[in-house]
């Protein structure tokens, strides 16, 4: 009996990638726009300050566009509607979760996550930024507060397991930082 109740181990690749959509947000200069993750989202002392910093990014709802999910994940994370389309990536992008986190992040339903990435240009005036109270106050915040970096830098500021997808979309998006 007491067998019956034990869990299985999962195995990653018994688990699908999370479809997700990614913002590389630039303003005029070309620089992107980063968040720094919320300290109370993560486990004191799991991710250090030095990679609780990120892109916009969220889940495809089923059935929605991959555009619109990246101009609603931007929205409901930063409050930015004031945005046009510059590139997207021509491929899914994924990483995998640590083998600690299999069966724990993403609600334990996922090995990691693909993600469709999009290169929006900001367009509107930076007052409009709120991550303190994203999508005028109807979503929880995300991030704590936010900058806009030097994309080069971005692989150093993400959770190391993420680092090949930001190394990935600074190349492919690399011509559009030089700013207008």
């Amino acid at each position: 009996m007491a067998d019956g109740n034990k869990k299985r181990k999962l195995r990653p690749d018994e688990l699908p990638y999370r479809p997700c959509v990614g913002v590389f947000l630039l303003n005029t200069e070309g620089r992107v726009f980063i968040g720094s993750r919320r300290k109370e989202d993560y486990d004191e002392g799991a991710l250090p300050d030095s990679h609780a910093w990120q892109m916009p990014q969220g889940g495809v709802d089923e059935g929605e566009e991959l555009l619109a999910a990246a101009r609603r994940e931007l929205f409901e994370e930063t409050n930015v509607r004031s945005v046009e389309l510059l590139a997207e990536t021509p491929d899914w992008l994924t990483y995998d979760l640590p083998e600690e986190l299999i069966g724990i992040a993403l609600k334990g339903k996922f090995r990691g996550q693909k993600q469709k990435w999009f290169a929006l240009r900001f367009t509107g005036d930076e007052a409009e930024i709120d991550v303190l109270k994203p999508g005028n106050g109807a979503f929880k915040p995300e991030f704590d507060s936010w900058r806009w970096e030097v994309a080069e830098r971005l692989p150093d500021l993400i959770v190391p397991f993420k680092r090949p997808v930001y190394e990935q979309v600074v190349a492919q998006f690399a011509s559009l930082t030089r700013g207008d």
